[in-house]
């Protein structure tokens, strides 16, 4: 170890930004290798706060403790941990061109009817549409301007907020699962070869597979921007001409006339019902009459009488 830097334990912490109890832990767990003993002092190198980084760097990448060590045990043993991480990067970096843009608060209510909203904006907060500025109270980062952009359109035409986070949060769902499909199907049928070796990917491999990933990664946009065109406008085509076809038939309205009856008739039905009910009765027994003829009609049509009083 000489001509390399020597740490103490407390320096090594302050230098990499973990904590005391974190390295021993990271010794415990065979991530970090064990300090050289000089006298009674235990001395860290260079090579310890360059693997203290790396821990850091794969936990921020989403890696637990049992894979990192794997990863650095491979880096041990001799195959390279560069390209492994190219490939970590390339997966982990943008999957669109899209750039975040910051907006104040006041820029927001004016963009969604100039009325505070602080429940609105507390759910677009969940669900990430917008990020707060750590040191900048009032301003947002915005991850996809064209996402807020399209809420903004909808809210412009008349959707409320919730109906539009509501709508977010199912699609979202879908969404994803679209995303694992299109995962599931390009890990069986791509990158099978380099994830299920009996060993693991080499530097030339892991630079093959993340140029695979920058080819492939625009394609599952593509087709799911294709399809959901295709699927727009066969949708929109048929929902369309069904509300042409449902126009509503008018409904009939009921047409009084007067019908002028002798009076002796009038005073007959009085007696019979009495005044207020003359002209129900007069309604009533015109039909009663109305079906009697038409079942008089009906049996006309049926053939010749029969005589029940006539002999076999």
């Amino acid at each position: 170890m000489s001509g390399t830097a020597g740490y103490r334990i407390e320096d090594l912490a302050h230098r990499s930004g973990a904590t005391v109890r974190t390295i021993r832990a990271y010794q415990d767990r065979g991530l970090l290798p064990r300090p050289e003993r000089r006298g009674r002092a235990n001395v860290y190198s260079d090579a310890h706060l360059v693997r203290l980084r790396q821990i850091a760097d794969l936990l921020d990448r989403g890696y637990t403790l049992a894979s990192i060590r794997e990863l650095l045990e491979a880096w041990d043993a001799g195959r390279g941990l560069g390209g492994v991480l190219g490939l970590v990067a390339e997966v982990d970096g943008p999957w669109t061109d899209e750039e975040a843009v910051r907006i104040s608060r006041a820029e927001l209510d004016e963009r969604f009817g100039g009325s505070p909203d602080d429940e609105a904006v507390a759910e677009a907060v969940e669900l990430g549409v917008l990020e707060p500025v750590p040191g900048d109270e009032g301003v947002f980062l915005v991850p996809s301007p064209q996402e807020l952009g399209v809420a903004a359109e909808l809210y412009g035409a008349g959707v409320p907020l919730s109906a539009i986070s509501g709508h977010l949060r199912e699609l979202r769902g879908q969404v994803e699962h679209i995303a694992a499909r299109f995962l599931e199907f390009t890990t069986e049928h791509v990158f099978a070869r380099y994830l299920r070796g009996p060993h693991r990917p080499t530097d030339a491999d892991a630079a093959e597979a993340a140029s695979l990933v920058r080819r492939l990664r625009p394609l599952a946009q593509q087709t799911v921007d294709a399809e959901l065109a295709r699927a727009m406008r066969s949708l929109a085509v048929r929902h369309l001409r069904r509300q042409l076809e449902r126009r509503e038939v008018p409904e009939e309205r009921a047409v009084s006339r007067s019908v002028f009856l002798p009076e002796e008739t009038m005073r007959a039905v009085e007696g019979l019902v009495g005044a207020e009910r003359v002209a129900q009765f007069v309604a009533l027994a015109a039909e009663r009459e109305v079906r009697a003829r038409e079942l008089d009609a009906l049996t006309s049509r049926g053939g010749p009488p029969v005589d029940l009083d006539e002999e076999g």
